[in-house]
């Protein structure tokens, strides 16, 4: 793997809007600063499992947001360099006057610098949101989302169109999305007995053309880029074992969705609630502790993730690059590597798809394909809208959504499955 470091971009960034930035009065982005960022320091001030002097560390931080300037980070760890050179504009500025992308980033990355978390001690490695990461997985939270997933399939399809299956999962995978623990929009929002009700709340549905991809092309190699654990997680695993597990085409011919997925996830604690590897196993681990006939299936997806793993049809990987406020067009040369090597990549989550088209004012109307032209092979974005960036919709589209509710791009209620497969 490279060393941190910023790369030269793959776009003419003249073509870019200008970024979004926490300056402009009465948006979501100072709105998210000023309020859920210094809240989620309060929350950890407030956690018993941090000494008196974390707790201050947190306190003086917030105090910095709001009212301070921006400081440097001051620790010795294998990425300061690479945050002393993207950060040189923003030292010493102001929190609510830069971009909102960097701003969110280096936050996550100063509370690790508070924390110690590259520092031999007490939380050396130690992910400092696990305390509230651990609450999705009790048995009557994502556990039992997954049991309700699998009901009506007790064997491979049980009964439905190989096809269809896969849309009900990539529904599913996409709504899961709503459960991130720095910005829970289901307790707002809720959520449909099914991910099919949610139809009128999906903006963009390309769950069909994914599914005829999958169905005419061979999947070799399928690199799917996780946002959230917990739920989210939790669904997206079921949404891989099917993928692994399901076959298309004639019985003479037949493949299945995926050879292999290869599966991205964050190197470090990043946004509360963003995924590492020992997600993964925290997750298995709580398909394994379920109790009673009723988790038979439950029991069993983790048994066959594990073989996944062991066999390695699924990979696990982290790369320094996910927890940067570098866009996917400034990703470093090995990791855009590791996407020409794939045939097909899902990306899930806000943050994924603010990556993906530039955190930037785009109007809403222009082509997805365009925002994306440099991205190296085929993928689809599957996300509920957290934040203002959209690409992809119709005039018309738009102006009803306004009309309907102001919130509509920040509330999560609405999501999509964006493609863009004309590579």
């Amino acid at each position: 793997m490279s060393r941190p470091h910023i790369p030269p971009p793959r776009i003419d960034l003249a073509t870019l809007p200008p970024l979004i930035a926490t300056n402009e009065p009465n948006s979501f982005a100072k709105f998210t600063m000023e309020g859920r960022d210094t809240r989620i320091l309060q929350d950890l001030e407030a956690a018993p499992y941090f000494s008196p002097d974390l707790k201050r560390g947190f306190k003086n931080f917030r105090a910095e947001i709001l009212n301070g300037a921006i400081q440097p980070l001051r620790e010795d760890a294998p990425d300061v360099e690479f945050w002393k050179h993207v950060s040189k504009p923003y030292i010493g500025k102001s929190w609510l006057d830069v971009p909102w992308f960097w701003a969110e980033t280096f936050f996550y990355r100063r509370i690790l610098e508070i924390v110690g978390f590259f520092q031999i001690g007490a939380w050396h490695e130690r992910d400092p949101f696990a305390w509230q990461k651990d609450a999705e997985l009790k048995p009557d939270a994502a556990p039992a989302r997954v049991r309700a997933l699998l009901r009506p399939s007790p064997t491979l399809g049980g009964g439905l169109e190989v096809r269809e299956r896969f849309e009900h999962l990539l529904y599913s995978a996409l709504w899961g999305n709503r459960v991130d623990l720095s910005y829970n929009v289901e307790r707002q929002v809720g959520r449909a007995a099914r991910p099919e009700d949610e139809r009128a709340n999906l903006l963009v549905d390309d769950a069909p053309r994914v599914a005829e991809f999958f169905a005419t092309r061979p999947i070799k190699n399928l690199l799917y880029v996780c946002d959230n654990a917990g739920t989210e997680l939790a669904l997206d695993l079921v949404f891989m074992d099917f993928l692994l597990r399901a076959n298309v085409g004639a019985n003479l011919h037949s493949r299945p969705m995926a050879e292999k997925i290869i599966v991205h996830l964050k190197p470090q604690p990043f946004y509360v609630s963003d995924a590492m590897p020992q997600d993964v196993e925290h997750t298995l681990a709580a398909f394994d502790q379920a109790q009673g006939e009723a988790n038979d299936e439950i029991r069993a997806l983790s048994k066959r993730l594990r073989e996944h793993l062991k066999t390695k049809r699924l990979e696990l990987r982290v790369h320094w690059f996910y927890p940067t406020p570098l866009h996917f067009f400034e990703m470093p040369d090995d990791l855009w590597n590791m996407f020409r090597a794939a045939d097909f990549a899902i990306l899930k989550g806000d943050v994924n798809y603010r990556r993906v088209v530039g955190d930037a004012h785009w109007k809403a109307t222009i082509a997805f394909e365009y925002a994306t032209r440099y991205f190296p092979i085929p993928f689809v974005c599957l996300r509920t809208l957290k934040s203002d960036v959209i690409v992809g919709l119709r005039a018309e589209q738009v102006a009803e959504l306004e009309r309907q509710d102001s919130q509509w791009r920040v509330n999560g209620k609405r999501g999509v499955a964006q493609s863009n497969l004309k590579m």
